[in-house]
């Protein structure tokens, strides 16, 4: 997504971190079956981009295995690490009502 992060921050020493999220990001933590249901939901909300991490994200550090994992399954079948959504907060504060911040 263009557009979603301000511009880079250089420390005194003069390594760049990548800019933030204008906006926000907050990380909350959810049991991984709650992982899946709230990324179905999200995917089928109006306006609200869905970028998700299954297990086969972790297994392996070549892309075009975790590609042929994630296509050995189905939908149903793939479980979460996380799921990051993107959209107006109204419809977000609906998709993780009540979910803790991450501690």
């Amino acid at each position: 997504m263009t557009g979603l992060l301000e511009p880079d921050a250089e420390d005194a020493e003069g390594s760049v971190h990548a800019g933030l999220p204008w906006a926000g990001c907050a990380v909350l933590a959810a049991p991984a079956g709650r992982l899946g249901e709230i990324r179905v939901r999200a995917a089928g909300a109006l306006g609200v981009f869905v970028a998700d991490m299954p297990v086969q994200g972790q297994a392996t550090r070549v892309y075009d295995e975790y590609l042929r994992g994630v296509g050995e399954r189905g939908g149903a079948e793939l479980a979460y690490h996380a799921v990051s959504l993107v959209g107006p907060r109204n419809r977000l504060d609906k998709l993780v009502h009540r979910l803790a911040l991450l501690a």
